[in-house]
């Protein structure tokens, strides 16, 4: 029989790339790892993996095994949510990924609620620039608080369900001090230095991407990914900065922040958990905190709702308890 434990040493080699980042991820050594797949090989009788380049691929059999083997676990995580379902109460443990942008504003209150709802509760928060989705198959966390910039595709992956926070527009940042009133045109941006974030990543593709069809393309003098010097730089005088409105105290002094009137920038924020038939208590409650401290975050904003009800780009998804695939 096949053990589970060396196919979802399988799974996480197939998810990370190589054996050296699974080991890592697992807190195991690469040896330990090599050993367990070699295991793996002699039950099956043939090569589930080949090198690829610094990295692993999966031969025919590998990809038939895996298929197999995320239907098992798939089915190991239904029996699971089943229990839970039955019982009917919140677990012990959940794990949450999130990014740091979302930190202050929604993850922070979600936690303290669920402190107080459900104390039996621990909650381990992963906190990284690219909450990854792919965690979810793995089991690596439970929940992942992510974003989808509306200027970019929706990549989600199969087997996800995401459930919709808020849509969080970009704002313009300047140093208090700057000439300004009212919401600005984003190309009014083509002559500001601006601060954004790597092009590498979602927010400085979609930054890029918007202005290029507003018709300009930015000066980019300054390029960092951390939202604390970008307002830094902004307060400064030094740079204009374009932050999603989530990061931004309201009452930061020092700073100006305007709405973007004629092409905005959009990231939907949203709840990630893996697809299941039998719903988790554990995971609804942690989206259930998620979604309260979005809109009571949202709500600290005078500019929320003005800026919701001129949404020139609905999300193709309006019903904001509605899940997909």
């Amino acid at each position: 029989m096949l053990d589970i434990r060396r196919l979802h040493l399988l799974r996480t080699v197939v998810a990370r790339g190589s054996i050296a980042a699974a080991a890592q991820s697992l807190n195991l050594s690469a040896g330990a790892v090599s050993q367990q797949l070699s295991a793996l090989r002699r039950e099956v009788g043939v090569d589930l993996l080949r090198p690829d380049g610094r990295t692993v691929a999966l031969t025919e059999a590998g990809r038939v095994l895996l298929g197999h083997a995320d239907r098992i676990f798939g089915a190991v995580r239904e029996a699971e949510n089943a229990v839970a379902a039955v019982r009917g109460t919140v677990g012990v443990a959940v794990g949450l990924a999130a990014l740091p942008s979302t930190v202050a504003r929604i993850v922070a209150p979600a936690l303290t609620s669920l402190a107080s709802l459900h104390p039996q509760l621990t909650v381990t928060c992963l906190v990284t620039d690219q909450a990854q989705l792919r965690e979810l198959p793995l089991g690596t966390v439970d929940v992942v608080l992510g974003q989808r910039y509306h200027h970019l595709p929706d990549t989600t992956p199969r087997g996800v369900d995401t459930h919709r926070l808020l849509d969080d527009p970009l704002l313009v940042v300047t140093a208090a001090d700057r000439a300004g009133e009212g919401p600005v045109d984003l190309r009014e941006l083509a002559t500001h230095r601006l601060v954004v974030p790597p092009p590498t990543t979602d927010c400085g593709q979609a930054i890029l991407r918007a202005c290029h069809q507003a018709g300009f393309t930015p000066s980019t003098p300054y390029v960092t990914a951390d939202i604390a010097a970008q307002l830094t730089l902004a307060r400064a005088g030094l740079a204009t900065a374009l932050v999603p409105r989530t990061a931004i105290d309201p009452t930061a002094p020092g700073i100006r922040t305007t709405p973007i009137e004629a092409h905005p920038i959009r990231r939907l924020l949203f709840a990630a958990t893996r697809h299941t038939d039998a719903p988790d208590p554990t995971a609804t409650a942690v989206v259930a905190a998620l979604r309260a401290a979005a809109r009571d975050g949202r709500a600290t904003h005078p500019d929320a709702d003005a800026d919701a009800d001129s949404d020139p780009d609905p999300d193709p998804d309006p019903d904001p308890d509605s899940d997909s695939a």
